[in-house]
């Protein structure tokens, strides 16, 4: 990787380190998988994957109640799964600043967890590094990268991090669902502004075209681009008088609840108003089009009000802002 970067991670390493600390961590019980059963459904043309996660209780029984982001943990106070980290799930040392992880409880294989080495609340910004450690992980992986900025986004560790998951997202082939709606067919297709169809929710969008082989300027652009959506989706929603804004935000923060959506060829920020709907919590892959439910009844309750009004639920009312 170049200097430039401050990436440590020597290229085409992560897949080979990503599969024998997975085989070592499944061995050793560190890793603990969570078992589900995948169905797709329908909804305005996106083919949405619903998992039911029986076993979901156990992650939460795990793990303790966290305290509400913000501020460094105190000592005894909060219980931080990256400070420290268990080793048994280290990937890769990628910077100076940050780390990939196994996601402990995954739902998906090879679910990836780029960590900060010291600790920043996860509703800051992201930053340049941020994109760096990103960048050189998504050279390695195809895959869907996220970051829930917020609890209200379905953040669930107070600890800043940003996730990735290798596609397709599902089984059946299905890459990413939303794409759908999104006007990319097929893998290494770019956004095909005449066959999109408008999101029902409150978003910013732009396509990428992402190269793995120069990962500094990569970075510097994606972080560009995700600041320009930021400031288009925040200054929209507060120009409709939907969104709660906190005033006494600090300049790291956007004052506003939003899920982070990139790929080799699209990111999208999508706007949050709450972190779920009745009982089923949705964070960024909500709205890549895969759906996560604890039992039966939650998933009648996907079928019967249908996949996109949770999201419209959960999201403010539609912008249509792209670029």
């Amino acid at each position: 990787m170049s200097d430039a970067t401050g990436i440590n991670l020597a290229m085409g390493t992560l897949g080979r380190e990503l599969q024998n600390t997975t085989a070592a961590a499944l061995a050793s019980g560190a890793l603990q998988p969570i078992a589900t059963e995948q169905e797709v459904v329908e909804d305005q043309g996106v083919p949405f994957i619903v998992r039911s996660v029986s076993s979901l209780a156990r992650k939460h029984a795990a793990l303790p109640t966290p305290s509400p982001p913000g501020s460094p943990p105190p000592p005894g106070k909060r219980f931080d799964p990256f400070l420290p980290y268990d080793p048994a799930l280290l990937v890769a040392e990628l910077s100076a600043t940050h780390l990939a992880l196994l996601n402990k409880f995954p739902v998906v294989p090879n679910h990836l967890l780029i960590v900060t080495r010291v600790y920043e609340p996860q509703e800051n910004l992201l930053t340049l590094g941020d994109f760096q450690a990103l960048c050189a992980c998504l050279a390695e992986i195809d895959g869907l990268a996220f970051y829930n900025a917020g609890q209200a986004a379905g953040a669930s560790q107070s600890h800043k991090h940003l996730q990735l998951v290798p596609l397709p997202l599902g089984a059946d082939g299905h890459r990413v669902p939303i794409e759908a709606r999104l006007g990319v067919a097929g893998q290494g297709a770019t956004l095909d502004r005449s066959s999109m169809a408008p999101l029902p929710f409150a978003h910013a969008l732009a396509p990428l075209g992402f190269d793995g082989a120069r990962v500094a300027e990569m970075a510097a652009a994606l972080h560009d681009c995700y600041g320009e959506l930021r400031r288009a989706l925040a200054a929209s929603v507060l120009a409709r008088g939907a969104a709660p804004l906190d005033r006494t935000a600090q300049p790291s923060t956007m004052a506003l609840a939003y899920n982070l959506l990139v790929t080799r060829q699209w990111m999208l920020l999508v706007a949050r108003r709450c972190e779920s709907f009745q009982s089923i919590s949705v964070n960024s892959l909500g709205f890549a089009g895969s759906l996560f439910v604890r039992n039966r009844q939650e998933l009648e309750l996907v079928r019967s009000r249908r996949p996109m009004a949770l999201l419209e639920a959960v999201g403010y009312p539609i912008l249509r802002h792209s670029m």
